[in-house]
């Protein structure tokens, strides 16, 4: 079996007869997992072919190490999360050095995160017992919070240039790898380090720093053995290679994570913090996000004389701008639902005008609301958006109402309202159409689905406006549907009204 097919599965093979252990001569009693190249020929008598067969031999080997390389690189290439490529870059690395177990601390130079810290194996119990261990100690914490090397010096020119004596070269500060053959035999060892590593069962550490040029330091990462022992210079040579091409694919996932959270906070915050409490009605609401970021939204205002304002709606596109669009959309609702909240078709008329005018390529569904709690009464328009459902002891159906279009599709919108009233303990229930197509389903089958999850809902889940969201969600998206990847966001907002 080749090398390529024993890192491929991360398992060891072969005998470790390529360390340079300062006293025993395997690494943890563990195989290597990067035998040395094989040769090309039954081995022969020495004669006057040998200097061709160790050339063969020596070809051999570096067209192994390269091929190895190329597959381990394309695999982390493969991995599309921050959380995925550094456990690929840690079990790649610990089977590159030859080690069984690691941990990889992922703290950008620039403070401005994300941090974490993963292991392989190790549990979070072993990683906390790690973190005891005072960070100057460590192998990771030495690397992280060395001083950066500082910048070459320009070049003379070629007329000037001159021999430079060693004794004028400037050493960089920052380490580029960190080796611990035998920990336990270092009588300079921190004395929690020792206890840590003999609670754990490691001896020997090989760590190496997480770096590009534009970037900076972004992480550094420790493999552990279990044994004394250390990587000889091929394995040191491979695992380089592999960690500088490592480094630059983490470097672009680390923009891209921050990027997404920069974009999750500020949906969040254009989303309602907490529900209102009104008398008469408890509500509860669910938001899960695309992974583009969507235009989905909800909310839910207390109104003049005790009455209450729901909404839902969806623009168009996702990212940046369609989030943007969104936060101005719910924000103008509330303003016309302030003023004239009891006529639900005039506030989406001013909705509609409001976003032809300013945003004329750009189209929303939307549904609002006007509730007054105390006779359980509810008044609501839809412009091109999903009916609600009313969920009840004697009744699950969909509210009739009328077809319109979504608004910004035609020149002047407008649709008449519908009235209904709820019985005490029942529960309407608002969404957006990503909970219907996440399903995969024709939209008919979709709604069918909706509607057996909701009618399928035991009594205490009824009862409780949170705990029956829960349970649509997971009825009719199963499986962890509602926090895949997914293009479409997914809205719900429950009001049971007592």
């Amino acid at each position: 079996m080749g090398v390529c097919d024993a890192i491929e599965q991360y398992a060891p093979a072969g005998k470790p007869s390529a360390m340079n252990p300062p006293h025993l001569p395997k690494v943890a009693g563990i195989d290597s997992t990067v035998p040395p190249p094989a040769h090309t020929v039954p081995p022969a008598p020495q004669d006057r072919s040998a200097p061709t067969l160790l050339i063969q031999d020596r070809l051999a080997g570096w067209v192994s190490d390269l091929t190895t390389l190329q597959e381990l690189t394309e695999r982390l290439a493969r991995t599309v999360t921050l959380d995925e490529a550094l456990h690929e870059l840690l079990r790649a690395g610990a089977a590159l050095v030859g080690a069984r177990r690691g941990l990889l601390a992922l703290e950008p130079a620039d403070r401005l995160g994300p941090d974490t810290t993963i292991g392989l194996g190790l549990t979070r119990a072993d990683l906390g017992h790690i973190e005891t261990v005072p960070r100057d100690a460590t192998a990771f914490g030495r690397l992280l919070d060395a001083p950066p090397a500082p910048p070459a010096p320009p070049a003379p020119p070629a007329a000037q240039t001159e021999r430079v004596e060693p004794a004028e070269l400037v050493e960089p500060t920052e380490p580029t790898e960190l080796v611990e053959a035998d920990l336990l035999a270092d009588s300079g060892l921190d004395p929690r380090h020792r206890e840590v590593a003999v609670r754990l069962g490691y001896a020997a550490s090989y760590a190496l720093p997480l770096s590009t040029e534009t970037a900076g330091r972004i992480g550094a990462a420790v493999w552990l053995y279990d044994e004394p022992a250390e990587p000889d210079e091929r394995r040191r040579h491979l695992i380089g290679l592999y960690v500088r091409q490592a480094a630059e694919h983490l470097a672009r996932l680390v923009e891209l994570e921050r990027a997404r959270r920069t974009e999750a906070t500020l949906r969040e915050e254009l989303l309602p913090s907490r529900l209102p409490r009104v008398a008469g009605v408890r509500l509860a609401a669910r938001h899960r996000t695309c992974a583009r970021g969507g235009g989905d939204w909800f909310d839910a205002l207390p109104l003049p004389e005790a009455a209450l304002g729901l909404a839902v709606g969806s623009v168009t596109g996702s990212g940046p701008s369609a989030v943007a669009a969104m936060g101005r959309l719910r924000a103008s609702l509330r303003a016309y639902a302030v003023m004239e909240g009891e006529d639900p078709v005039a506030v989406l008329s001013d909705l509609e005008l409001l976003l032809r005018l300013t945003e004329p390529a750009r189209s929303a569904t939307a549904l609002f609301a006007y509730c007054e709690p105390a006779q359980r009464k509810i008044i609501l328009a839809g412009a091109g958006h999903s009916p609600p459902l009313v969920i009840g002891e004697r009744r699950t159906e969909f509210v009739e109402t009328s077809l319109s279009a979504p608004l910004g599709m035609l020149a002047c919108w407008e649709a008449p309202s519908v009235e209904f009233r709820t019985e005490p303990g029942e529960t309407v229930l608002l969404y957006t159409d990503g909970l219907l197509h996440r399903t995969g389903d024709p939209m008919d089958r979709a709604f069918a689905r909706l509607h057996a999850a909701a009618a399928s809902a035991p009594k205490s889940v009824r009862d409780d406006p949170d705990a029956l969201a829960d349970h649509i969600l997971r009825t009719v998206l199963p499986d962890g549907l509602d926090q895949a990847a997914s293009d479409e966001d997914v809205v719900l907002l429950a009001a049971r009204f007592e």
